[in-house]
């Protein structure tokens, strides 16, 4: 395998949701590029108050916003992320949920209002690259549809002389902006494979409010791939870290079972800025 480029002074800005998003979805790719000397940045914008804890985590913990925290420090310093900002907007929970209303909930917020506070942080960070979720939120989690929403708005405002920061920070222009894709072959691969065993993939998740053919049926177009074979171990110790998650069981049962027969060697990405040409080279860097 080709030895990986020394990217030292370069930043990454990723902007998600919850703790455990970054370890789940794009663990491997942060791990890689905090291995190659990138400064790599995470704006999480709630503390994951509503996830659902591992029932025996419940008896011990006062505050699940609190075990969430320390759980993305733990995974942040395996992956070697040294940089967390939080927006300390509360968890909204899934669609329909009571959280959904909450005065705090992400979900709840005017999307400017969240855009200009990443606007900010793309400023004071001024990282060449920045990445959020798909369009509809990897599994149309609200709260990663909001986050993602406001990050599309922030990479304008952060570049327009128009924006008032609040600390007065001058405009600038991040070179690329990228939304992470769960690979769909990936996602089909476990469809089949529930439906084998006589599950529903139309009702998954402890409440059944994930509906992954729905999903499958959203394709995106792929411009990036980031092989994460060698940063593969890290992101499974960071996992771990997410233990009231079940971050510890990632690469066992059903889900290593499934991870093993379709893949899990990338981690994938579309470009939404600038717009690639139309044919244009499947890139394996960020950076490229």
């Amino acid at each position: 395998m080709k030895k990986d480029t020394d990217l030292s002074g370069k930043k990454l800005l990723t902007v998600l949701a919850h703790p455990d998003d970054e370890t789940f979805g794009m663990g491997g790719t942060l791990a890689r590029y905090a291995r190659q000397g990138v400064d790599v940045h995470l704006v999480c914008a709630t503390r994951g108050e509503v996830g659902e804890i591992d029932p025996h985590y419940k008896e011990t913990i006062k505050s699940a916003a609190c075990l969430r925290t320390q759980e993305l420090r733990c995974a942040l310093d395996v992956l070697g992320v040294r940089n967390l900002h939080f927006l300390n907007y509360r968890d909204s929970g899934m669609p329909g949920s009571e959280a959904n209303h909450h005065p705090n909930a992400l979900a709840a917020q005017p999307v400017d209002k969240v855009a200009e506070e990443v606007a900010h942080l793309i400023r004071q960070v001024r990282p060449e690259v920045v990445v959020t979720f798909d369009p509809i939120g990897g599994y149309r989690h609200p709260d990663h549809i909001a986050i993602q929403r406001a990050t599309v708005l922030a990479f304008e405002l952060a570049a327009s002389p128009a924006f008032d920061d609040p600390e007065g920070l001058p405009p600038f222009q991040p070179e690329k902006l990228y939304f992470h894709l769960i690979e769909r072959t990936f996602l089909r691969g476990v469809v089949w494979v529930l439906r084998l065993l006589g599950k529903n993939p139309r009702e998954l998740g402890r409440n059944k409010d994930i509906d992954l053919v729905a999903i499958t049926d959203v394709d995106f177009p792929t411009h990036v791939k980031i092989d994460i074979r060698p940063v593969r171990k890290v992101q499974q110790e960071a996992a771990a870290c997410h233990a009231s998650q079940g971050g510890a069981e990632m690469n066992k049962g059903f889900r290593g079972f499934v991870a093993r027969l379709f893949g899990g060697h990338h981690e994938t990405y579309m470009q939404a800025y600038p717009e690639p040409e139309q044919g244009a080279k499947m890139k394996r860097d960020l950076f490229d």
